[in-house]
């Protein structure tokens, strides 16, 4: 179970940039990130996908294989996100609580659509599949790499 790849926006509308490592603060988020300091709900700190999903998508979908298209910040492997709901885990030596599913919604249904695919038919792809939103209990940094671990 291992952290595949970092993303983060640094403005709202963006596009993903592709990261080695963060650096993460206790209850703010990712520095640099765009959701950076809010707090008008919880989950708002970091999000994460499973790299098995998205490559689910594209493979069903001819396309190619892009870990940035859900504009989630984590891209993981091994792990199964859902089960992560109300549990606190370990990505390095950064502390965090799974919130909840990151269910999609209108925005990636369009960014994700094309001719043959619908915005209605994304968002039916990805529910229960659209990863976590995740609050960060303590500060660090997440490499890419970092192994995640449960307390189960």
């Amino acid at each position: 179970m291992i952290v595949e790849r970092i993303f983060i926006s640094p403005e709202r509308g963006a596009d993903q940039v592709e990261r080695q490592h963060i650096a993460v603060q206790d209850g703010m988020g990712i520095l640099g990130d765009r959701n950076f300091g809010k707090h008008t709900q919880q989950g708002q700190n970091i999000t994460l996908v499973e790299a098995e999903e998205i490559e689910r998508f594209c493979a069903l979908f001819s396309r190619s294989t892009d870990f940035s298209l859900t504009r989630r910040n984590l891209v993981t492997r091994g792990v199964r996100l859902n089960d992560l709901v109300n549990v606190e885990f370990s990505i390095g030596n950064v502390r965090l609580r799974g919130v909840e599913l990151c269910e999609p919604c209108a925005l990636l249904g369009n960014h994700l659509s094309s001719g043959s695919l619908t915005p209605a038919a994304v968002i039916k792809h990805w529910v229960h599949r659209g990863g976590l939103f995740a609050d960060i209990l303590g500060s660090g940094a997440i490499v890419r790499g970092s192994p995640i671990e449960t307390d189960a």
